[in-house]
């Protein structure tokens, strides 16, 4: 009868012995455990922790014209999962526009939008406290960031969508109680220019209210990302680094 003891000499087909082979592919695993944890522990894909370059989750704009950074956030927002699977909105306060899509990156609807009439990224300390004839025409400004938003009504039983509590500052039909004011006006004209003219908060058509973002975040919570105009995408939204900017590029 014939032996075959080439498994009992120690060597495999490699001519590896077999402990050698054990042990690297024990190293290999740990090692892909390791980054695997790192990439968790950092906020950070494992893939990308272990050096793989994968393709990134593109937001779906179904054609709408938008933005660079509107691009680039909402790409990043889908393919970090920073939005937890809720329904999103990104305002373009540059742009004076609003892309709200559904939680898997479709986009819902896009409209002009109203915005605070100073130009700045920062709510003063304070301001959701004070009653509007108090603010100053510099403190009303648009607060840049990413906001947890959810529906509600407001003291006069009005329909809105809070963006920042603590500032007071929601999204809501525009309010065309002072004709002088012109916000109907403002919306339907194609420059971005003169969208500025609220307390903070912003205002969005009606029927953009009613039949996009109503529906989007009923019975959720969703997040709100209000670029910023004064400052780089990166010192509001951190993780966005210049590397993931880079390979988010389309």
């Amino acid at each position: 009868m014939m032996t075959i003891n080439a498994t009992r000499s120690g060597h495999g087909a490699c001519g590896a012995s077999l402990p050698d082979k054990r042990n690297a592919i024990a190293s290999l695993i740990a090692g892909g455990l390791c980054l695997f944890a790192l990439g968790f522990v950092l906020n950070v894909h494992p893939a990308r922790a272990a050096g793989i370059v994968d393709q990134p989750k593109r937001a779906d704009f179904k054609g709408e014209r938008a933005s660079l950074d509107v691009l680039q956030m909402a790409d990043w927002v889908l393919d970090s999962g920073n939005n937890r699977n809720l329904p999103f909105m990104i305002v373009d306060k540059k742009n004076a526009r609003a892309f709200v899509f559904h939680s898997g990156g479709e986009l819902r609807g896009a409209a002009a939008v109203l915005l605070g009439a100073a130009v700045g990224d920062d709510s003063v300390p304070g301001i959701g406290e004070r009653p509007l004839s108090s603010m100053l025409p510099e403190e009303r400004t648009t607060p840049a960031g990413r906001f947890v938003a959810a529906l509600d009504r407001n003291i006069h039983g009005k329909d809105i969508l809070w963006v920042d509590y603590a500032a007071a500052i929601s999204l809501h039909p525009v309010i065309t109680g002072n004709p002088k004011e012109r916000r109907a006006e403002r919306l339907a004209t194609p420059s971005s220019l003169d969208n500025r003219v609220s307390f903070g908060c912003i205002n969005v058509p009606v029927a953009f209210f009613n039949n996009i973002v109503t529906p989007a975040f009923r019975n959720t919570n969703g997040v709100v990302y209000v670029l910023p105009e004064t400052r780089p995408l990166q010192q509001v939204f951190g993780e966005l680094d210049a590397i993931e900017l880079a390979r988010l590029a389309r």
